[in-house]
């Protein structure tokens, strides 16, 4: 038995358009830097962990990427969660460790989202979030779903689409320093506001965008420079029409047991990484979360809270919104830049280095929930 298990190293290559790359490449580059940056050899890797891509539905891909890097591992798992898959795969690594089924896991996900799908075939595989019988047949698709919870959450709490807004441009700012970031010119208020409709509210630049990408991270018994110390899931839900209160998605629920399992509180937690699919996704996580009060999360954005120099740094990488959107790799990113903080190996972008991060995800429509508590142990990464 383990008593601890920490993060050696955490990459994602490049996010945005990868006409040369297959899915198979983009995961093969992701894990290759990852084991070259942890100085990890392909043999003692013995536990793979690989997320789902959706254009590359092969019903074997963690063996099959295995095959493909030459590893041989003694435990092996695909996981399908939404969004929320790539913090589970990292809360399934822990427990690997802790139970001392494994010593090493390798956690990679990640697919030629944007070249390799047609916009009418990702559409149409996102839309399957719906309830197959009363959702889907109407014609909805992931951004409207997001946008029927957004005109609710707008109506009981006040918030406005300029203060959507606010988020869209501060993750702009945060991509704007990233050389992986998808997107990374900047954006104000009224470019956001003025962006094309996709299902009201949200505008074009309320929603992240498809990317091509990867993100790898391994999971470890040796001592390293991050710890993994709390992680907590909930899942109330699967679809929009059985969300009972928009209060209450089952975030709250997940942060509770992370919390709690990592022995703090959130007064602890100095730095911030949340899924943001959408703007509307990041202000309901942070005020039910308990980072911000309720309607209040694009005030303190406007006031500096979680800018780099501010008390909570958020997704200093610029998150979905403009970092970008490579499925399961997406949300994978926000641990991969987190690590990078905490780990100080942040380069020009690094702030002041924080010491307890608290990371969630979120799959379907706000349906399956994830927590996870990192802290920086002051090892050398």
């Amino acid at each position: 038995m383990n008593t601890q298990a920490h993060i050696l190293s955490a990459v994602t290559t490049k996010f945005g358009r990868r006409d040369d790359s297959t899915t198979l490449d983009l995961l093969a580059e992701a894990a290759n830097d990852c084991l070259t940056m942890a100085g990890m050899e392909r043999r003692d890797i013995d536990g793979v962990l690989c997320g789902y891509a959706t254009t590359f539905p092969h019903l074997m891909l963690a063996t099959l990427l295995s095959e493909k890097l030459g590893l041989n591992p003694a435990y092996a798992h695909g996981m399908q969660l939404g969004g929320a898959t790539g913090a589970a795969m990292v809360m399934l690594a822990r427990e690997l460790i802790l139970s001392g089924r494994c010593q090493h896991v390798l956690v990679v996900a990640g697919e030629n989202r944007l070249s390799g799908q047609s916009t009418d075939s990702s559409m149409q595989t996102l839309a399957q979030v719906g309830e197959a019988d009363l959702e889907v047949p109407c014609g909805a698709s992931v951004p409207t779903y997001y946008a029927l919870l957004a005109s609710e959450y707008m109506h009981r709490t006040g918030l406005t689409k300029a203060d959507l807004a606010e988020f869209a441009v501060l993750m702009r700012h945060h991509a704007s320093t990233h050389p992986h970031a998808h997107l990374q010119n900047a954006i104000t208020v009224d470019d956001v506001l003025q962006s094309k409709p996709i299902s009201s509210p949200l505008q074009l630049l309320d929603c992240c965008p498809i990317s091509d990408g990867a993100c790898a991270i391994l999971v470890s018994a040796r001592p390293g420079p991050v710890a993994i110390t709390g992680a907590g899931q909930a899942h109330q839900h699967q679809h929009l029409s059985r969300i009972g209160d928009i209060y209450d998605t089952g975030a709250a629920a997940a942060a509770t047991r992370a919390l709690a399992d990592a022995k703090i509180s959130r007064k602890d937690i100095d730095y911030l990484g949340i899924y943001d699919s959408f703007t509307i996704t990041l202000a309901i996580l942070l005020e039910e979360l308990g980072f911000a009060q309720r309607g209040q999360s694009a005030n303190d954005v406007r006031q500096g809270k979680f800018s780099t120099d501010g008390p909570l740094p958020l997704n200093t990488h610029g998150g979905l919104l403009s970092f970008g959107h490579s499925g399961v790799a997406g949300g994978m990113a926000h641990i991969a830049e987190t690590w990078a903080q905490l780990a100080g190996r942040a380069k020009d972008r690094q702030i002041a280095r924080k010491k307890q991060a608290f990371i969630h995800a979120d799959g379907g429509v706000l349906s399956s929930h994830i927590s996870l508590i990192l802290r920086a142990t002051g090892e050398t990464a």
